[in-house]
C-alpha cells in the first residue's frame, strides 16, 4: 500500500554565477498513515525546499515526490492534500470568514459544509472575533492560524505545514498543536517542518533531522525520549509525620533505594524520570556533522 508522504531520492541544486549551493542531497523518507512527522533543521537546512518540491511549487533536479502513490508533480494529488506556507499569501481585501468561504468554493464543498467547518475552525482557533474585519488587520499570527484553517478546511487527509507555529503567541501555539493533534486521532497524516525543537517533542511520532540540505537521521520520538533518561528525581517521607525528602537516583541504583525507603516504612510521594530532551539529541547530530 501507497504511503500518504513518500519522498525517494530527491535533490535540488541552485546554481548563480558565483556559486553552487546544494539545497537538498537525496533525501528520502516516507510518512505513514495517522502519523505525526516533524521535520526539524536550523534555518538555511532544506525544510523549505523540500517542502515547494513536495507541494510541485519547484521541481527537483532528481528523485520523486509522491503523494498515495501518485508523483506530486500531478494536479490530481491535490485534494489529497492541505498546504500550509512558510508565510501564507492571503486576499488581504476580504474577511477572514469571506477567505474561508472562497478556499472551501474551491474545493467545490457544499454551501452548508463550508458554513460548518468554516465557523468550526474559526472557533476552534480563536478567530471568531476577527471573522468579519479585512484579513489586512489581522496580525502575524492571525494570518498564521487563517493559513492553517484554509489548509484543512476541505477535510484532507495529508497535510503539509511549513513552519506552523511561526509568529505565535504561547496560547494559540497551544491551540495550533491541539488542531494537529485532534487531525491524528481523525485519521490523518501531518507532516510539518519547524526549528523548535519542543515543538517535535510535544505532538510527533517521529522526526527527521535535515542539515546542509542532507537528511541526518530519521528517529521515533518516544523512544528518543525513554533512551534519554539519565537519572530518577524521587521524593518520599520516612514516616507519615516527617518532613519529605528529595533525592536524585541513578537508573541502575532506582530499585534498591525504592525498597530501602518502604522497607523501613517510608512513603514514595513523587518518581519522575530526568532525562534529556530532543534537543540534546538534536545537537548530537549537528556537532556530528
Amino acid at each position: 500500500m501507497s504511503h500518504p508522504l513518500e519522498l525517494s531520492s530527491v535533490s535540488k541544486q541552485y546554481v548563480s554565477r558565483k556559486h553552487r549551493v546544494d539545497a537538498v542531497r537525496e533525501v528520502s523518507f516516507a510518512v505513514a498513515a495517522g502519523e505525526i512527522f516533524g521535520f526539524l533543521g536550523p534555518n538555511g537546512a532544506g525544510k523549505s525546499t523540500t517542502i515547494k518540491i513536495i507541494m510541485n511549487l519547484i521541481r527537483a533536479d532528481r528523485g520523486t515526490a509522491t503523494i498515495f502513490g501518485t508523483p506530486s508533480t500531478k494536479a490530481e494529488t491535490r485534494r489529497h492534500v492541505g498546504f500550509l506556507p512558510e508565510n501564507p499569501a492571503l486576499y488581504d481585501y476580504m474577511t477572514g470568514a469571506e477567505y474561508l468561504r472562497f478556499v472551501g468554493n474551491v474545493h467545490g464543498m457544499p454551501k452548508q459544509r463550508i458554513r460548518q467547518r468554516s465557523d468550526e475552525l474559526l472557533m476552534l482557533l480563536d478567530l471568531l472575533p476577527a471573522a468579519k474585519r479585512a484579513i489586512r488587520s489581522y496580525s502575524k499570527g492571525m494570518l498564521q492560524k487563517l493559513g492553517l484553517a484554509q489548509a484543512i478546511i476541505h477535510d484532507p487527509p495529508v497535510l503539509i505545514l511549513d513552519e506552523p507555529m511561526s509568529g505565535l503567541d504561547p496560547l494559540s501555539r497551544v491551540l495550533v498543536k491541539e488542531l494537529i493533534v485532534n487531525e491524528k486521532k481523525n485519521g490523518k497524516t501531518v507532516f510539518f517542518s519547524t526549528h523548535i525543537i519542543s515543538d517535535v517533542e510535544r505532538v510527533c511520532d517521529r522526526v527527521g533531522i535535515i542539515r546542509n540540505g542532507i537528511l541526518k537521521a530519521v528517529k521515533e520520538v518516544a523512544p528518543l525520549l525513554r533512551e534519554g533518561i539519565e537519572a530518577y528525581r524521587v521524593r518520599f517521607a520516612e514516616h507519615e509525620s516527617s518532613a519529605e525528602q528529595e533525592i536524585m537516583v541513578s537508573p541502575d541504583d532506582l530499585t534498591t533505594q525504592m525498597v530501602a525507603i518502604t522497607s523501613t516504612g517510608g512513603t514514595i510521594r513523587l518518581l519522575e524520570p530526568v532525562r534529556k530532551n530532543l534537543e540534546d539529541f538534536f545537537l548530537h547530530i549537528i556537532r556530528e556533522d
